[in-house]
């Protein structure tokens, strides 16, 4: 039982010294580092107007990061407190302009610079304060033992003035106090600390709701979608096809009773109704075609695309990077995508060339999709990149458009997708 005793002591000994060391350790490269980061994002971010901080703001929040997750390293290995990155990826092969503009849009990094501020004090203090309760309390009993006699006159050690051998042990029972107070919360201020950072740089229910709300839109978009295309379906079928099948029932029951009375007139017919027929047909393909081509569900997306761009009255290119196939659903979303872009660029840009590039990193699908038009296109209510986001949106998708006026205009679609 005596050494079970000794064995606790020593542990919280070593633990509340492990914490202080920690502490302390934390407080001396931390507070640097937070002012270090904060002051270049304040510096860089006020450059980007005239350019330079296009260059450099990518560099400074990469750094931000990096400091950050070797904060979020110590949190789990130190504290046990879990703080899991939520930064958006970014394509690796993207340009300062879209690293620089995809970061500041991107929360986490909005959060990373309201920590900074809250490390480099509130985080400070409870960092430093586990090893101001331990070792604080030793400069006390040094003071006790003689260590006032060649001190200044009118010393304090905290709230206890020192003026001679009977002050020094009011600081002996005051650092005695500190150090039972160390005991009992080195490591609590630690924890602390790591709960601090938690509560800043980790994600929010705000964020959680506001995820929430957007699949929600997602959701009644897609439903919306679906039901305007099976009106679409029915309008098409009633208008087309099916009044071209009646004609030809009609025109055959007419053949039927000219067989025999007028056999030069139900041969006219029968040549009618074998155009209506035909006609009937070339419908039906363009209605299943506007469904879920043939092309994109043999062959994929990189060929029904470069099928879409050989129907196309400008000159195009297509790149396509592609291991493998992603699920039937997203294909389709990207394609009529694709799709709906070069269509708007084709009748209201005035482009005579097309550049469409489609590849798969990491989990994302990325279409870029380029033309040397006269630019100005925006994604407001209304246009119909609009309708291109929100189909986007229903597989967490994002469309990010580029148009200056005078051109080029520059759409980019990504999809979170893997490829089969």
């Amino acid at each position: 039982m005596t050494n079970d005793k000794k064995s606790g002591r020593g542990s919280s000994a070593r633990g509340m010294g492990l914490a202080a060391v920690r502490g302390l350790a934390l407080a001396l490269v931390s507070l640097p580092g937070a002012v270090l980061c904060f002051v270049l994002s304040l510096v860089s971010i006020a450059l980007i107007p005239i350019g330079v901080g296009i260059v450099t703001t990518p560099w400074v929040l990469t750094g931000v990061r990096t400091f950050a997750d070797w904060r979020r390293v110590l949190a789990a290995e130190w504290g046990g407190v879990r703080i899991p990155p939520a930064y958006r990826p970014l394509p690796p092969d993207a340009n300062p302009w879209s690293r620089t503009f995809g970061m500041l849009r991107d929360p986490a990094t909005w959060r990373d610079l309201r920590w900074l501020p809250v490390d480099m004090t509130a985080g400070f203090v409870t960092a430093l304060l586990p090893a101001v309760l331990l070792f604080y309390p030793l400069e006390g009993f040094a003071i006790a033992a003689g260590l006032w006699r060649v001190l200044p006159d009118g010393y304090w050690y905290g709230f206890v003035p020192v003026h001679g051998q009977a002050s020094a042990f009011g600081v002996a029972a005051l650092a005695l106090a500190l150090l039972i107070c160390a005991h009992f919360f080195t490591a609590r201020l630690l924890q602390v600390h790591f709960r601090l950072t938690r509560a800043v740089l980790g994600s929010n229910q705000g964020e959680l709701a506001e995820r929430v709300r957007v699949l929600t839109e997602t959701r009644r978009d897609a439903v919306d979608t679906s039901a305007a295309e099976l009106r679409r379906i029915e309008r098409d079928l009633h208008d087309g096809a099916q009044a071209r099948l009646v004609a030809m029932g009609m025109d055959l029951g007419t053949i039927e009773m000219l067989l025999e009375k007028d056999p030069a007139k139900a041969k006219q017919l029968v040549a009618q109704a074998r155009r209506s027929s035909a006609d009937a047909l070339a419908e039906l393909r363009d209605l299943v075609r506007g469904i879920h081509p043939p092309v994109l569900a043999e062959r994929g997306l990189g060929d029904a695309v470069r099928a879409l761009a050989l129907r196309l009255p400008v000159s195009t290119e297509v790149n396509v990077e592609l291991a493998g196939r992603a699920e039937a659903p997203v294909e389709s979303a990207a394609y009529f995508a694709v799709s709906e872009v070069l269509t708007n660029a084709v009748k209201h840009s005035g482009a005579d060339r097309v550049w469409i590039d489609l590849h798969h990193t990491g989990d994302t699908l990325r279409v870029s999709v380029t033309d040397n038009g006269r630019g100005g296109a925006v994604t407001g209510a209304g246009s119909g990149l609009a309708g291109i986001e929100r189909r986007l949106g229903t597989f967490d998708g994002v469309l990010a458009v580029s148009s200056p006026a005078g051109g080029p205009t520059m759409v980019t679609m990504e999809i979170p997708c893997a490829l089969s």
